[in-house]
């Protein structure tokens, strides 16, 4: 699983450097890559692996509502296949740098079954909303509490 969260500087050419605890679990799938995606203001990362899963739950979805269909088209139209270079670094296309607002200094952030590439700026605001969610929230302390935690 991916876990933890780490600091990373975007090259001139938009490459990042894979942190090596994120490298073993791609390497437990024997996986030469990442799909990076788009979502929330964040590009999403998985192995191949997870996202052949995600591509057959949306193919398998029931509900074909207009915003699914532009879900879909957006979130798997926009997606790319980025491979592992010999140094262990992918190349984030500029259309996903820009839409996350990525210019020099970022985050990846492992999310379980996949990690998150942020600006340092969106990530601070991440932790900020959810210190104000957790002030707020009723429902999400609870859910939370249900965690165990």
């Amino acid at each position: 699983m991916f876990r933890g969260s780490s600091t990373h500087k975007l090259d001139p050419k938009g490459r990042i450097s894979i942190p090596t605890r994120f490298r073993t679990v791609m390497d437990k799938e024997d996986c030469p890559g990442l799909m990076l995606s788009r979502m929330d203001q964040n590009i999403v990362a998985y192995t191949y692996c997870q996202w052949e899963k995600i591509e057959q739950r949306i193919l398998s979805l029931a509900e074909k509502s207009d915003a699914m269909r532009r879900f879909r088209r957006v979130f798997v139209g926009g997606a790319h296949d980025c491979p592992l270079d010999s140094q262990s670094r992918i190349l984030i296309p500029p259309s996903l740098r820009s839409y996350a607002g990525l210019e020099k200094n970022i985050v990846l952030v492992g999310v379980l079954d996949h990690f998150e590439i942020l600006s340092e700026e969106q990530w601070a605001r991440e932790t900020e909303l959810l210190e104000t969610d957790m002030e707020n929230d009723d429902t999400l302390r609870a859910e939370i509490a249900r965690l165990g935690l």
